[in-house]
């Protein structure tokens, strides 16, 4: 998962972090997980990590 968010400029919405994750290449299971997590802004991938860990 963190190799696909290495790339981020944060904070970035959830928009900004299906792109990057998108562009990187991520596995559909991958981008399910992060269409999964709310909508809002994100100040670092452990963030990120957090609200896949909740919405799952």
């Amino acid at each position: 998962m963190q190799k696909h968010l290495g790339g981020i400029d944060y904070p970035a919405t959830k928009e900004d972090i299906l792109a990057s994750a998108r562009e990187s290449g991520a596995d559909d299971d991958i981008m399910k997980a992060l269409e999964a997590i709310p909508d809002g802004e994100y100040d670092a991938p452990t963030a990120v990590s957090s609200a896949i860990a909740d919405a799952n």
